[in-house]
C-alpha cells in the first residue's frame, strides 16, 4: 500500500470518528440532561448499545491504521507526524476507558447530573483530540 493511500485511510477514519464526537460533544451529551429520570436507565442502555456500533469498530480500525501509519511513515512524514497521529489515538484511548467509561459505568446505576456534567465537560479533550489527528492528517495529505 502507498503512503499516500494510507494517509487517505487514516484522514477518511479521523473524518468519521470526529464528526461523530462532534455530534456526540454538542448534540447528544447535553441532551442527557433532558431525558426524564423514570426512563434514565432504559435510555442509557440503549444509548450505551447502539453508540457501541458506531463507534467500536471504527476506533479499532483507526488505532489499527494509526499504528500502521506511525511505521510506514517513520522515515517519510515530517517531524514524526505519523507517531504524533498514533499518540493522539492513544490519548483519545487512555480519556475513553480512564474517563468516559466511567462515567457511563456510573450512568447505568440511574440518572446523576453530576456525572453528565463530568462526562459532558471531560469529553471535549477526545473532541480536540480528534479534531487536532484531523488537522494533522489533512496537513500531510495536502503537503
Amino acid at each position: 500500500m502507498t503512503l499516500h493511500l494510507l494517509l487517505l485511510l487514516n484522514f477518511a477514519a479521523a473524518a468519521y470518528l470526529t464528526g461523530l464526537i462532534w455530534t456526540v460533544q454538542v448534540v447528544h451529551y447535553p441532551s442527557f440532561g433532558l431525558v426524564p429520570k423514570d426512563a434514565w436507565l432504559a435510555f442509557h442502555r440503549a444509548h450505551t448499545r447502539r453508540m457501541s456500533y458506531v463507534v467500536l469498530a471504527p476506533m479499532v480500525l483507526e488505532l489499527a491504521l494509526a499504528a500502521w501509519l506511525a511505521w510506514a511513515g517513520r522515515d517519510a512524514l515530517p517531524g514524526g507526524a505519523g507517531w504524533w497521529s498514533l499518540g493522539l489515538v492513544a490519548l483519545i484511548w487512555a480519556a475513553t476507558f480512564f474517563i468516559a467509561v466511567p462515567f457511563h459505568n456510573r450512568l447505568e446505576h440511574g440518572f446523576d447530573y453530576i456525572a453528565i456534567d463530568g462526562l459532558t465537560r471531560t469529553n471535549w479533550l477526545r473532541t480536540l483530540a480528534w479534531t487536532v489527528r484531523l488537522a494533522l492528517l489533512g496537513w500531510l495529505l495536502a503537503r
